[in-house]
């Protein structure tokens, strides 16, 4: 066994490597264009400093006036302690924001050099923050250098060094350089899986513990299996319910273990539930479009639904990605006057794109037309790719929080199912990818009637009139809330909306059973989401609940629940899972 400074220095090297690599990694997915424009942002942001000194002035004023200050109750706080007065330590000159849990050990309080490092590196981050917002800069320019700041400022926090991290020290004491050893162990396994683990991994199994709601695979094509769940209940709602997960993700995210499953709590509020499962694209797939999405997988996914239930009507519900896509086969339906559905759920969805949070500082014009290069002949867009992208949204909580834990400290992540499926990413087709992202984040064409043709026929959103349910989560860092609101202005039909707490998974996998969090409610839709928010009243417990009364009325008849699942023209190929969830990118 090497020994504890072998390890150490060992673990330092690989550090900077895993570093290195993970900056190259952001800054590759931005083109050579995207790159050169950021180099402008920051000499404009120079300039801008320039011609407004006295702001600058006051900025720096302030900035002198807290490290002077922190000097001085060091300085103090140090003679105190070799003076062996029992007073307490001063009051902070910064303390971190509610919610930041980097500095929760005491360590980070009660020792004096490591109390200076924290408040150093606050002060100089809001500085930082502080210069960012003064400049002169449009809106768009803006959000690029507040964001890639904030990027530079979270990897630069003392607790992400052994050597400035206090609670990494101790550990490493009282374990005679032990949790160092495993911290290089950790690093070398996450380093061959090319990503770093956030979940005890082998904790979880899709088929054994996840993803086990009893169903079965009564249809299947080259995109997708569509999955039918057995029924809980001796009657069910005559009217199925079709759930569309995003493409992007495997859909077990709404079949998770069966105490948080929403698939498991449908179907044992009377539902019949259909589920697609996404194929996790293969190099040869690359060719597959935005219209084949809708075509193979939303519209035929109904179309078999309605017939194995023989109704006329079913409901559906989409989910992120899925959302949209949903949307736009509706519109599909709508303008070839089709009236296969009786209601929608929208969850966690944009269709309105015009602020599409942090995910927009990476797809410009530029960004855009480089990956309709990249994929003009095929290809797909690996999942690795769109996994580091995400996680870049939220470093602290998917980045430096493992790093610490991992490396630093040696130790093993706990089991968490959200994190494995959020592990579990998917390829999509480069050609329906570029689509994507050009018709929505870029050019926003989804809102505007008309301005799309999908399937033949021209999308309209205002001629989808369903009864709607939208719901959005208020701190969702992928589909701002505000955004998921939008959707209440550009659709026909009766439209509820209800307001989650927490994040855009979270805020989606609340089980009712355990009564946790909470969620807003007002009956009007002003066009202002900030107006509906402040009439709005708050409600204990989950959305899940009232959704459920909600979809309760447009279930149709009560009928004795089929024992059978399929018929004899979709009959049951496999049991549910089925295999294009188990298909990895690893």
């Amino acid at each position: 066994m090497d020994s504890p400074h072998a390890s150490t220095q060992a673990l330092y090297e690989n550090l900077s490597l895993a570093s290195r690599k993970f900056v190259a990694d952001v800054l590759g997915s931005l083109s050579a264009e995207q790159r050169l424009a950021s180099t402008e942002i920051f000499k404009a942001l120079t300039a801008s400093l320039a011609q407004d000194n006295e702001r600058w002035a006051e900025i720096q004023r302030r900035y002198y006036q807290h490290h002077l200050e922190l000097w001085m109750r060091f300085a103090a706080r140090s003679d105190a302690t070799h003076a062996a007065a029992a007073s307490p330590p001063p009051a902070p000159v910064a303390v971190p924001d509610r919610g930041d849990r980097r500095f929760h050990a005491p360590e980070w309080q009660q020792l004096p050099f490591f109390d200076y490092l924290k408040q150093t590196y606050l002060i100089n981050s809001r500085w930082q923050a502080e210069i960012v917002e003064a400049v002169q800069l449009d809106a768009r320019a803006k959000h690029k250098l507040r964001f890639f700041t904030r990027q530079l400022v979270d990897a630069a926090a003392p607790a992400n060094f052994p050597a400035t991290n206090p609670e990494v020290l101790k550990l490493a004491a009282e374990t005679n350089g032990e949790s160092m050893l495993h911290g290089l162990e950790n690093l070398t396994a996450d380093l061959r899986k090319g990503r770093i683990s956030t979940t005890d991994e082998s904790a979880f199994e899709v088929g054994r513990n996840l993803a086990i709601t009893p169903g079965a695979v009564v249809y299947e094509n080259e995109l997708i299996q569509l999955i039918q769940y057995g029924p809980a209940t001796a009657t069910v709602y005559a009217r199925p319910l079709v759930m569309v997960p995003p493409c992007i993700n495997k859909y077990y995210i709404l079949d998770l273990r069966p105490e948080n499953s929403f698939v498991r709590y449908t179907v044992e509020q009377g539902h019949t539930v259909y589920m697609v499962s996404w194929r996790n694209v293969t190099e040869d797939m690359g060719h597959i479009t935005w219209d084949e999405y809708l075509e193979k997988g939303v519209l035929k996914a109904i179309e078999v639904a309605r017939e194995i239930c023989g109704v006329g009507q079913i409901n559906v519900l989409g989910f992120c990605v899925g959302g949209t896509l949903l949307a736009a086969a509706l519109a599909v339906l709508s303008a070839k006057l089709r009236d296969p559905v009786s209601s929608v759920t929208y969850l966690t969805t944009m269709l309105d794109f015009s602020d599409a949070g942090d995910i927009s500082v990476f797809v410009d014009e530029a960004y855009v037309t480089q990956r309709e290069k990249d994929f003009a002949r095929g290809g797909v867009l690996h999942g690795k790719e769109l996994a580091l992208t995400f996680s870049s949204l939220r470093p602290n909580d998917l980045i430096w929080n493992y790093v610490v834990n991992n490396y630093l400290k040696g130790r093993k992540p706990e089991a968490f199912d959200l994190l494995y499926w959020n592990a579990d990413s998917t390829n999509l087709p480069g050609a329906m990818f570029v689509y994507y992202v050009r018709n929505t984040y870029l050019e926003n064409n989804l809102r505007v009637p008309g301005k799309l043709t999908n399937c033949g026929v021209k999308i309209d959103l205002p001629r989808i009139k369903l009864p709607t349910f939208v719901l959005a989560s208020r701190e969702d860092h992928i589909v701002p809330w505000k955004s998921a609101y939008q959707t209440t202005q550009l659709v026909g039909g009766e439209v509820e909306f209800v307001l989650a707490a927490s994040g855009h998974i979270a805020g989606v996998i609340n089980p009712a059973s355990q009564q946790r969090r909470h969620y807003w409610l007002h009956p009007g839709l002003p066009a202002n989401p900030d107006d509906w928010l402040a009439a709005a009243r708050e409600r204990p417990g989950s959305w899940w609940s009232r959704w459920s009364g909600w979809l309760a009325g447009h279930g149709g008849a009560s009928v004795p629940a089929r024992t059978e699942l399929g018929n004899t023209r979709y009959p049951v190929t496999e049991l549910a899972p089925g295999r294009y969830v188990r298909q990895r990118c690893d």
